[in-house]
């Protein structure tokens, strides 16, 4: 495993992280999350990443569950939560958001479900118009004053929310955010190549990027149809569906034959191609994989391996190739 620091932080997190999106608490049960855990930690990832509205709060308790049967040491891996949509199903206007009362009390029981004394990573899930952002600020930095949180970030806000959320804390001389998780993959690379750039030596933001799969798309598996067995395939996943294959105009099945077939010649497999293609961004701090298989996971790991295989020609290709 290679390890990235934070943006401008000291925290070395792994180059390769495991996520609990969508297949914790659905596919994966806690068996299943002990055996991928187990696997990941075995090739060196340090860092978990889950969310309270992960399955209604579900993905994070079988993520707990599944780390205290582990019994690794608190002080070798770190852990995120992220704060905005609830836990509920319909949760009520203090159930949501990014107000002081509704981030203060998703914290309490985040470390709860995740049973951990402390988060590592805390996110704001979204941005939230209805709250000053000083506020949020604010209720970030009392969390990390009273040792409930160690970094706090943003995850898909504009990059002028989270330069305001930087002023504000400079300001008031407040701990401001470190890190961002934006969507990052071959189809979906505005934000990240061009919007957020001044912010990595503005402000030292990190990025722990989500998606670097396009939600199953860049694997080649949907080029004729959604199997269903498969991720996108499953029953309540429609939401999921539109935001892989995106509108008409995106032409992504298109984008992704032409990137499959490119792969196809390098003799590689689509999936550890499009990750290694992600951790060649150096302002990217962690690329989070999911996998519901350890038989995935493994694979995927492997995109460590293929970094440094070819030269910018050929990644240039494999670029053009997705646009």
């Amino acid at each position: 495993m290679r390890y990235r620091r934070l943006g401008s932080s000291g925290l070395p997190l792994s180059a390769l992280s495991f996520g609990a999106w969508v297949n914790f608490g659905q596919q994966v049960g806690r068996s299943e999350a002990r055996e991928l855990l187990a696997l990941a930690w075995e090739h060196g990832v340090n860092f978990f990443d889950n969310a309270e509205v992960y399955g209604h709060g579900v993905a994070e308790q079988v993520m707990g569950d599944a780390l205290r049967d582990l019994r690794l040491p608190r002080d070798g891996y770190c852990i995120s939560s992220k704060v905005y949509f609830g836990a509920c199903e319909d949760p009520r206007p203090t159930q949501r958001g990014l107000s002081r009362k509704h981030v203060t009390d998703a914290c309490h029981a985040a470390l709860q479900r995740l049973r951990v004394d402390y988060l590592d990573l805390f996110y704001c899930h979204r941005p939230d118009p209805e709250t000053p952002v000083e506020e949020t600020v604010r209720a970030m930095d009392a969390l990390v004053r009273q040792g409930k949180i160690l970094y706090w970030g943003t995850s898909e806000w504009p990059a002028a929310r989270i330069r305001e959320a930087a002023d504000v804390a400079r300001r008031h001389h407040l701990q401001g955010p470190t890190m961002e998780q934006p969507q990052y993959n071959l189809l979906h690379r505005q934000r990240v190549e061009l919007e957020y750039a001044p912010l990595y030596a503005e402000l030292g933001l990190g990025t722990t990027t989500w998606s670097p799969l396009a939600s199953g798309l860049l694997t080649g598996k949907y080029d004729t149809e959604v199997p269903a067995d498969s991720r996108l395939g499953q029953v309540g996943h429609g939401w999921l569906r539109d935001l892989a294959f995106g509108d008409p105009g995106s032409h992504r099945r298109e984008r992704v034959r032409r990137f499959t077939r490119l792969a196809g010649e390098l003799g590689e497999k689509p999936a550890p191609l499009a990750i290694a293609w992600c951790l060649r961004n150096p302002h990217v701090s962690s690329v989070i994989l999911g996998a519901s298989r350890p038989e995935q996971l493994r694979e995927n790991l492997g995109a460590l391996d293929l970094v440094e295989r070819y030269d910018d020609a050929v990644w240039a290709r494999l670029t053009a190739a997705a646009d």
